[in-house]
């Protein structure tokens, strides 16, 4: 709950910023994601930005680009899973300064008002301001608005300034953190895959015997060797020749003395002779 927390309080420091962050690192969209968002790391890749295209809420100030703006901009939390958005605006005006306090949609339901940054852009004919502030929105809010919504912006002397965020725009924003979280879940799916792919027997194998086990095909007996237990043919055998020999030319011979006979030995006294093997 603690790290919940925490993690809560580092995503609203870091769209309580002065400025638009700093991209580290754009991301290429993954396949399905609109293509008119832009995708950056942030905070080292702990952040995924995404940055919709810029609509005009009045005209270029003293016609420079990238001024009078507002767009739709997001963040996704790569380790809690959290999202948060902005519509986010710049304005340059003469005069003021004007002091924006607040923000509400088109129910008059207030909105958190994030402010920004203001810069001086010069005061030697009548002063001119560009002013940078942005209107939070829950991701419920969001996701419920894909028709379109608008914001309304409020200064403390009175002025109001409404922006209108078209509904594909709104579409586009929620389909490209869609698009991303897929894409990062993809890996863990995958290994689950493989896992239950390498526990299931490969097909035309279930139920198979051990090796051991496995009867051999027709074709595999046929070239086995015969059993041991069939009789083998017997072989034939020619008949070993013996040398004759002639009766008259052997000599009787003395008959040979008789080998003596040792005395068996002495048997050591206690000495226990085992008798002889019974026969059976």
């Amino acid at each position: 709950m603690l790290e919940k927390l925490v993690a809560g309080a580092l995503l609203a420091l870091t769209l309580g910023a002065c400025a638009i962050l700093q991209p580290e690192e754009k991301v290429t969209p993954p396949a399905g994601a609109p293509p008119n968002i832009e995708l950056t790391k942030q905070q080292g890749g702990r952040f995924i930005a995404f940055t919709g295209p810029q609509l005009q809420h009045t005209g270029p100030f003293l016609g420079v680009s990238d001024t009078n703006f507002f767009l739709l901009r997001s963040w996704l939390d790569n380790k809690t899973g959290e999202v948060a958005h902005q519509v986010y605006v710049e304005d340059s005006y003469y005069g003021g300064p004007f002091n924006w306090t607040g923000a509400h949609d088109a129910d008059n339901a207030p909105l958190k008002f994030i402010a920004i940054s203001r810069n001086e852009i010069s005061c030697e004919q009548g002063c001119s301001y560009a002013d940078e502030f942005a209107a939070a929105l829950p991701d419920s809010y969001l996701k419920s608005h894909q028709d379109g919504l608008a914001v309304t912006f409020t200064a403390g002397n009175g002025k109001a300034l409404t922006v209108k965020v078209p509904g594909d725009l709104v579409t586009a924003q929620v389909n490209a953190i869609e698009a991303v979280r897929t894409m990062a879940a993809k890996p863990a799916d995958s290994a689950t895959a493989e896992a239950a792919t390498a526990e299931k027997p490969a097909a035309g194998t279930a139920g198979a015997k051990p090796a051991d086990k496995v009867t051999e095909s027709p074709a595999t007996l046929s070239a086995s060797p015969a059993p041991v237990s069939q009789p083998l043919a017997p072989v034939a055998q020619a008949p070993v020749a013996q040398a004759p020999v002639a009766p008259a030319t052997v000599a009787a011979s003395a008959p040979a003395a008789p080998a003596p006979v040792s005395a068996p030995p002495a048997i050591p006294p206690g000495t226990i002779v085992p008798a002889p093997p019974e026969q059976k």
